[in-house]
């Protein structure tokens, strides 16, 4: 709409001046159309809105109904986002955080307190202050020699391919500015990435885009060349993702340039679709001797793994493994069936994997009962909005977390779920070059550092009122949950949480029992019953 807005502002104006040689001049013409050229020219000019610079004039009729129905904008997106979407509260919150504009509110809470559902946390009478900027966690394990200073709030896996040049470039100098780190997403480093001097994840998935030979395996060598490049932080194997775990990743070919192509080493033409399963190991034992070799290749960097809980005997597969090699990640990414993702099937979306939630808190129970959580850090995703539910899920378990879609809100995504289409309105989830030109990276740069900024800030208030001076003092009995009309419980009495080296004695608890008796760490095939 950009170069449509110009050339019909151009043919208007030049068909008034050639007119005013032949009649008198056609006043009423500009008056009628001049007004828009003017308000188009400054939508087109302003780097405030994406949407009105992608969008002149037009762009302006979405904040309208905004402003005068905002249900209908909320209705639209809750109706098309799986039953999972970010509420008007919540958008608001990431778009006034984002700006730092006040994010206060008048009248109280939005919440039905006496709603089954409703969680909170208790305040102390003795509230203490905790400074934003000492909120960190140091992942690595015994074997990492690299070890890194790690924001609670980093950016969750979003290749480039999937978003577009200018959000990497807004989201990793955001990463850059606010001291926290950037997945890369399974697509593989770009210049984009680099250019900032962020702290980065590497996300090597199925396709090892980036580090892969002519036939599509792992090529040591070149994972050795880019694992050690400064801005690389931390390694992560992509084992599966919440909102399609077992499916590998999509990208369309309609958003697959020559420049994503060579980056991922694919041909153009084609749907890059990821194996569902990684070619370099086949057992939890060669998982784990996986983890061993990128760790020597990267010269003691922190690894470790990203999946969506599935069979239960299969993550303790995993932790056998661990434990009788004596090898361990240092750190396990986990994300909820309620993850995001620009391309899945609805199916995948909506049915596999479990939540976060359960997920997070059986991947916990697993470590502490094998004894090993003291060696590896657990970082949870899946819609991660606010500074409660970062407590919360640091409360349950998690070390630290991963937000993607609250990054995009502050890019300025409008959830208009259409990131498989190549077609975003905002350039965000597009390689569209004029829908990618409107989103200026500077201004989205500094929402991302804000968004982070406030959110971390609130996050240390919340801690300090009570009564806490750092999240590792954070416990499950600190998170409140209403379960009924008159009936409240903390989280210690919803789930059960183990005692540490309860599952190598010999005698596991009875909701353990099925999965560790059925583990073997020498298969994730074994054919068995349980779950």
């Amino acid at each position: 709409m950009r170069k449509e807005f110009i050339v019909t502002s151009l043919l208007i104006i030049t068909l008034n001046i050639l007119l005013s040689f032949f009649y008198q001049p056609i006043w009423w013409s500009m008056v009628l159309f001049g007004p828009f050229i003017l308000l188009g020219t400054y939508d087109y000019l302003q780097s405030t809105h994406t949407i009105m610079r992608n969008f002149p004039v037009l762009g302006r009729f979405r904040y309208l109904l905004e402003a005068i129905r905002p249900e209908i904008n909320q209705y639209f997106v809750e109706s098309n986002t799986n039953g999972m979407p970010f509420s008007r509260n919540e958008r608001s919150l990431i778009y006034q955080r984002a700006k730092k504009n006040i994010d206060t509110l008048p009248f109280g809470t939005q919440k039905n307190l006496y709603a089954s559902g409703y969680e909170w946390v208790n305040h102390s009478m003795a509230p203490v202050h905790v400074e934003a900027k000492d909120l960190r966690v140091i992942v690595g394990g015994p074997d990492c020699t690299q070890k890194y200073s790690a924001s609670i709030l980093n950016i969750s896996a979003m290749s480039f391919g999937s978003l577009s040049r200018n959000a990497i470039l807004a989201l990793s100098g955001g990463a850059k500015d606010g001291r926290f780190a950037l997945n890369t997403g399974e697509g593989g480093i770009s210049e984009y990435h680099l250019s900032s001097g962020a702290d980065l994840i590497w996300q090597i998935g199925t396709g090892y885009f980036g580090c892969r030979d002519h036939e599509g395996k792992f090529c040591a060598d070149s994972f050795k060349k880019k694992a050690n490049l400064a801005n690389v932080k931390m390694i992560e194997i992509k084992i599966s993702q919440g909102a399609k775990p077992g499916h590998g990743g999509i990208l369309p070919k309609e958003k697959v340039n020559s420049e994503i192509a060579s980056i991922r080493g694919v041909p153009m033409g084609v749907d890059i679709i990821s194996p569902p399963a990684h070619s370099s190991f086949t057992t939890p034992y060669e998982l784990i001797d996986f983890i061993k070799t990128l760790r020597t290749l990267s010269n003691g960097k922190p690894i470790g793994f990203k999946l969506c809980l599935g069979k239960r005997r299969e993550f303790i597969a995993v932790c056998k493994a661990m434990v009788e090699k004596n090898c361990y990640p240092d750190f396990i990414s986990v994300d909820g069936g309620e993850g995001g993702t620009g391309a899945a099937p609805k199916e995948f979306s909506d049915h596999i994997g479990s939540p976060g939630i359960e997920s997070q808190i059986f991947i916990y129970n697993a470590l502490v009962g094998f004894g090993i959580k003291d060696k590896i850090k657990i970082i949870i995703t899946g819609k991660i909005t606010t500074s409660f539910d970062i407590v919360q899920r640091i409360a349950l378990g998690a070390d630290l977390c991963y937000s993607a879609r609250s990054m995009m809100m502050a890019l300025g995504c409008i959830q208009a779920r259409v990131c498989n289409t190549n077609h975003c309105p905002v350039g965000i989830a597009t390689q569209k070059e004029e829908y990618v030109a409107g989103l200026r990276v500077n201004n989205k740069r500094f929402r991302v550092t804000s968004y982070h900024e406030e959110t971390i800030k609130s996050l240390a208030h919340i801690i300090g009122t009570m009564g806490h001076h750092d999240t590792t003092e954070l416990r499950p009995w600190h998170i409140v949950c209403r379960v009924g009309n008159n009936k409240i419980k903390n989280y210690s009495e919803l789930y059960e949480y183990l005692k540490p080296g309860c599952l190598v004695d010999g005698n596991p608890p009875k909701s353990f029992e099925r999965a560790v008796l059925n583990a073997d760490p020498s298969t994730f095939n074994q054919a068995q019953t349980s779950y």
